[in-house]
């Protein structure tokens, strides 16, 4: 039987960069992960989004571990939304103040940098291990790969970072008191793309997150330094008029496309064959509790899995391996279960607060930023922040372009939105806001923070 001090569950992105933390402290690490090494042909993940996009929370984990140098040239900054509207015009919305950007990547070659890393470092990356069983008395692996077949490991800790879907997760669920919700949301999502013009360019802006929203449904597409775009399109799975049960043909996707996207459409060559070709996936929420038992502990979508609507699945699973690493720091690796009981007990709010803010986001992105009013909302909002740089932080600003606690911005979040939705009450708000008593909705927020 094998003995190891550390085992990690998943080589994705979570999975290993938490690996180089624990190596970089001189821990024995060995990661198991069911698939084959997706370096070695074209990167595959079926179900997965193959764009991220990397904010403030994600720049410093990478940052910690050394490899922000490393990372920023497989990157493209985008400063904002484009908006486009069913006639092709679009609209610029600043995702913060000037220079301020998220910055989309692709999750493949991510993949293979931090895998690569991990092991320089000398973490052991072992592929096509698929997890069979998880003995948490024990703190066993039942683990089966093409070599030997069914084998044994034992461990000092296991680490679950595979996914929404985890293993480790699954073993957790047949004991007692372990709390577990799971929701998928109505809509599915598939991956299509633009690609480069025959020049070799961009199609579009390269430095902005592109976004047709159409009310029940939308498309978004985010640069790639090949110059292409990756697309997604999110679609009710059924019972509306466009949704993924109603689209049955070659006619039907072109029809949909040339009515709600038509700019999109004139870029995308591929259409008809990437929409049949690619999987339909669909949006899943995770919440569970607790993360721990003994030393086995769950992180990123094993224990807090969540829609991409904020943007914060990759860097919230990041910042879970900064403030593990700072626990491991301060408590040491003789008592991994105080280490991992303070984990769960800082990071559960969190991440309550951003699953919730993921949700509440779509609702924004496929529909209400459409609305003229919410560009209206959108500038008060940035204004404030401009005068009042403390007092009015926008709650984007808060979740991406900072690492305060997400329960934290969340909190300040709703008590800023129910005093914006006092101000957008006006019916001349769209005329007048340029005119307002800015220091008046200042005085609120006060207000509202006392009470």
């Amino acid at each position: 039987m094998k003995k190891n001090e550390i085992s990690i569950l998943g080589s994705g992105l979570i999975g290993s960069l938490l690996s180089i933390y624990l190596k970089k402290r001189g821990l024995d690490v060995h990661v198991y992960e069911k698939r084959a090494d997706n370096r070695k042909g074209e990167y595959k993940e079926e179900g997965r989004s193959i764009n991220m996009a990397l904010s403030d929370r994600g720049w410093k984990a990478l940052e910690k571990a050394g490899l922000k140098e490393k990372v920023l040239p497989l990157t493209i900054p985008m400063y904002g939304r484009k908006i486009h509207d069913e006639h092709g015009n679009t609209s610029f919305m600043p995702y913060g103040k000037e220079g301020q950007a998220i910055y989309s990547i692709s999750r493949g070659k991510f993949n293979h940098l931090l895998m690569d890393e991990a092991e320089k470092e000398g973490v052991q990356i072992h592929f096509e291990h698929k997890i069979e069983e998880v003995d948490l008395r024990l703190n066993e692996l039942s683990v089966n790969n093409p070599e030997n077949g069914s084998e044994t490991i034992s461990s000092e800790v296991i680490i679950g970072a595979d996914g929404a879907y985890s293993s480790l997760r699954n073993a957790m669920l047949k004991q007692v008191r372990f709390n577990y919700k799971q929701e998928y949301i109505s809509h599915g999502y598939k991956e299509l793309s633009i690609p480069a013009t025959k020049e070799g360019e961009f199609a579009m802006d390269p430095n902005a997150l592109h976004i047709w929203p159409r009310g029940s449904f939308m498309l978004i597409a985010l640069p790639n330094p090949d110059k292409s775009f990756t697309c997604t399109l999110f679609l009710p799975f059924q019972g509306e008029r466009v949704s993924f049960e109603n689209i049955r043909d070659e006619k039907d996707i072109k029809g949909i496309f040339q009515n709600y996207f038509h700019d999109a459409f004139l870029l995308m060559p591929n259409l008809v064959k990437e929409f049949f070709g690619n999987p339909t996936s669909s949006l899943i929420n995770i919440e569970c509790y607790p993360w721990m038992l003994n030393k086995a502990m769950l992180i990123g979508d094993a224990s807090h899995a969540m829609v991409p609507f904020y943007g914060q699945g990759m860097n919230c699973g990041f910042e879970d391996c900064y403030i593990l690493d700072g626990l491991i720091d301060k408590i040491g690796t003789t008592a991994w279960e105080l280490v991992f009981a303070k984990f769960q007990k800082i990071r559960k709010p969190d991440t309550d607060a951003i699953c919730q803010l993921a949700l509440e986001n779509f609702e924004e992105m496929k529909n209400e930023v459409a609305d003229p009013k919410f560009l209206v909302r959108k500038n008060i909002e940035a204004r404030l922040h401009s005068l009042y740089p403390r007092e009015w932080v926008p709650l984007y600003t808060m979740v991406t372009f900072s690492d305060m606690p997400y329960s934290e911005a969340y909190a300040q979040g709703k008590l800023q939105e129910a005093i914006m939705d006092k101000v957008m009450r006006d019916p001349l708000i769209t005329q007048n806001w340029n005119k307002m008593d800015y220091e008046d909705i200042i005085n609120q927020l006060d207000k509202a923070k006392s009470v």
